[in-house]
């Protein structure tokens, strides 16, 4: 039996997965993300992690096909990072380091990316190889697979989807320096600017105006009918769904899937957006599905540990 080691870098924690080479996830476990004197010890604790598994597993290297690490920042087809702010890194070769640590096989990929390689693998689109993924949070991150694999681009920002300029008419900047990215509108920080501003633009009655604006409960507040929270959601829907529209009339995938805290919405999030995609989609694209992806937070360790298994 072979294995394989699948590794999602975060700001805080870093999970870690042991696989058979089948997709069969044997364990998961999670070690702190030690970003002091610029995360010099990120990599030799994960290192450090994978090696203590194997020996208490009794797995040799040549049991192991390899390891495959994401991490928050824009990695190209080689494994190099020119910059990851949450982990205070600069440049850094992390294919090559994680082979010097470990003496296995490495493989690294953005983690947006390596979510959609998860979900396309074993999750919400399995076996499928023309993929578009959206995942929202905090931001809006984006993954595309073509024909099984990672569209990483020359600059290792292949996939970048939150940050298409959606409004011109933006004024507000993103986190990125530009105006009217998708992440302004559609991440959940997004979906509160947007009802935020429509609720100091109309007197109408809302719920919304009783609690805590967040973006679950502007999608708490449109499933029991509020139509203030409507306008709210149609717009979300409106600069998600012509987002995703440009997108796939870029890649044609076969299924656009969407992901993060914000997807927690469910089934009303995904009927409002596939609609509004309908309106602007390519003919031919107008009938591709956008579904709920179904891997969470192991869609990172799901898709480091594809990587690897690419070659």
């Amino acid at each position: 039996m072979k294995y394989c080691f699948g590794i999602d870098v975060g700001g805080t924690t870093v999970k870690c997965g042991l696989f058979r080479t089948d997709g069969t996830l044997e364990e998961k476990w999670e070690i702190p993300t030690r970003t002091e004197n610029h995360g010099e010890a990120i990599l030799p604790d994960i290192a450090a992690s994978i090696l203590e598994k194997m020996k208490e597993r009794g797995i040799t290297r040549e049991m192991t096909a390899g390891v495959g690490v994401d991490v928050p920042g824009p990695v190209n087809e080689n494994g190099e990072v020119p910059c990851a702010v949450n982990l205070h890194w600069g440049y850094k070769h992390i294919a090559r380091e994680m082979e010097a640590l470990t003496g296995l096989k490495a493989k690294a990929a953005n983690d947006a990316n390596a979510a959609a390689l998860g979900e396309s693998w074993r999750g919400g689109a399995a076996g499928i190889p023309n993929v578009l993924m959206a995942t929202l949070g905090t931001g809006v991150g984006g993954g595309i697979i073509v024909d099984g694999r990672i569209v990483c681009g020359a600059h290792g920002s292949g996939g970048e989807i939150g940050h298409a300029n959606v409004e011109p008419e933006e004024t507000e900047y993103c986190n990125c320096g530009n105006q009217g990215c998708l992440e302004q509108m559609t991440s959940a920080t997004g979906i509160v600017r947007l009802a935020k501003k429509e609720l100091k633009s109309s007197d109408d009655s809302s719920v919304l105006r009783q609690s805590q604006v967040t973006a679950k409960a502007v999608f708490d507040a449109y499933k029991q009918g509020d139509e203030l929270a409507g306008r709210v959601v149609k717009k979300f829907a409106s600069y998600l769904g012509r987002g995703l529209a440009i997108f796939a009339c870029v890649t044609d995938p076969e299924v656009i899937l969407i992901g993060g805290g914000v997807s927690k919405a469910g089934e009303p999030l995904i009927e409002a957006v596939q609609q509004e995609y309908r309106k602007a989609a390519f003919p031919t694209c107008k009938d591709t599905p956008i579904k709920l992806a179904v891997l969470g937070n192991d869609a990172g360790i799901y898709g480091a540990a594809k990587l690897v298994l690419q070659g």
